[in-house]
């Protein structure tokens, strides 16, 4: 088996990992889970992440023939078209993304121009699908729970897990947003669990648990199995959902919700400008 070369890129101001994922015998790769850097307060978009990752690109000589999402971020923005826009390759998340459009198409009353059947992206990949970055296959694990669109990417020895899982020392995520169900995350989290134990597990966020100092971005499966603190083995369906949805109710809203959302579900393309040619993000009062 043909393993991939993996190179992390991270975004402190929202905790987020990005990747290239690169075929090692072609100079084809893969990015995943881009960043949109974004100044809330002033309203004010930069592309200095995105531009880290072209650079390391163009400097590597290689070819971008995805970039993809592991499914609509609520914590950071998506540099998705800013990439596909300079380096090509088709955009990519999960079929379901369909059930995020509708959901969150009503609550931010996004109008008929804003299409629903996740025509922004490029392939809208299901539980099995395969595809390939360059030599190398990679499929497609449904894994919901956090949203309806969750997926992790399986290539080689590695898997992209998205927010599903976090450090063992951190635990899951959360499920409490509009789709979210956490039954339905601990089955998505034993489908991980049930890849061979020495599979490196990428993760798409990590907010350093208590007493330690160090950012981390990998994990195993053997290392979630024996240790992660919510879903180790042992724990049973009843136990997590229980704490689960008690931690859930503890939880405040992530800070840049509101514009992800409305971005990323447009396959992070911002809203359509206004009459005065202004772009504007909504804020809905009192609805989440």
């Amino acid at each position: 088996m043909c393993n991939p070369i993996v190179t992390h890129f991270f975004d402190e101001p929202t905790n987020t990992f990005s990747y290239i994922v690169q075929d090692p015998k072609s100079n084809a790769c893969a990015i995943l889970d881009s960043v949109l850097d974004f100044d809330y307060a002033a309203g004010r978009t930069d592309v200095h992440s995105a531009d880290t990752i072209i650079d390391f690109i163009k400097r590597h000589d290689l070819s971008a023939e995805w970039v993809l999402e592991t499914h609509v971020h609520a914590d950071h923005l998506s540099a998705a078209p800013y990439l596909h826009e300079k380096l090509g390759g088709k955009t990519g998340i999960g079929k379901k993304i369909r059930e995020v459009q509708e959901t969150f198409g009503k609550a931010f009353n996004a109008g008929t121009e804003f299409a629903r059947d996740g025509s922004q992206f490029d392939r809208l990949f299901e539980e099995g699908d395969t595809f390939t970055i360059g030599g190398l296959e990679a499929r497609v694990l449904h894994t919901p729970g956090h949203t309806p669109a969750c997926l992790t990417y399986v290539v080689g020895d590695t898997a992209f897990v998205g927010d599903t899982l976090f450090m063992p020392d951190y635990g899951t995520a959360r499920c409490d947003f509009p789709g979210g169900d956490a039954r339905t995350l601990y089955r998505s989290i034993q489908k991980v669990l049930a890849l061979p134990a020495q599979t490196r597990l990428f993760l798409c966020h990590d907010y350093k648990a208590p007493g330690r100092e160090e950012y981390q971005h990998q994990s195993s499966v053997a290392e979630q199995r024996a240790d992660n603190i919510h879903v180790h083995e042992g724990v049973d369906e009843d136990a997590f959902v229980k704490m689960r949805t008690e931690r859930d109710a503890t939880l405040d809203m992530p800070r840049l919700i509101l514009p992800s959302v409305q971005v990323n579900m447009r396959a992070g393309q911002l809203p359509p400008a206004e009459n005065n040619d202004q772009v504007y993000i909504k804020v809905p009062i009192n609805l989440f």
